[in-house]
């Protein structure tokens, strides 16, 4: 525990008449806590204004750097899988006798089952629909 001295404050009375009705509500054991507690809370407020210059331009380029890494990321996985979509889609499209107007109705049912689901579309789901028919 610090030292402590004694100091008077002169408080205005509706001002410890906050004091008396909120220490407790605070779990301070006396008035004299909560006040080092308010001084201490205020004082972390007023320095934590004056590094507003600072802090949020630094915090800003953090967040810019990592954003764009993760969109980088993000694109390059993306491009990953379109390619990889793309040459299942010339397999299978090389070795199946689906016409147009079918083609077109089943991209229907995938955008109905990508809402539905919210893009969780499992695969057993499908496998029984196919094989139901």
């Amino acid at each position: 525990m610090s030292d402590k001295t004694r100091h008077t404050v002169w408080l205005p009375e509706d001002i410890w008449d906050k004091v008396e009705s909120h220490y407790q509500e605070d779990n301070c054991s006396t008035k004299n806590e909560y006040i080092e507690k308010a001084i201490r809370f205020y004082t972390g407020y007023l320095n934590a204004q004056s590094a507003n210059d600072y802090l949020p331009r630094l915090l800003s380029q953090m967040l810019e750097a990592k954003l764009d890494g993760l969109g980088d990321r993000i694109g390059r996985l993306l491009f990953k899988l379109t390619v990889e979509e793309s040459m299942m889609m010339h397999i299978i499209a090389s070795d199946t006798d689906v016409d147009v107007p079918t083609l077109d109705r089943l991209r229907g049912r995938c955008v109905m089952d990508a809402k539905r689901t919210n893009g969780q579309i499992s695969f057993n789901e499908i496998l029984k629909f196919q094989k139901s028919l």
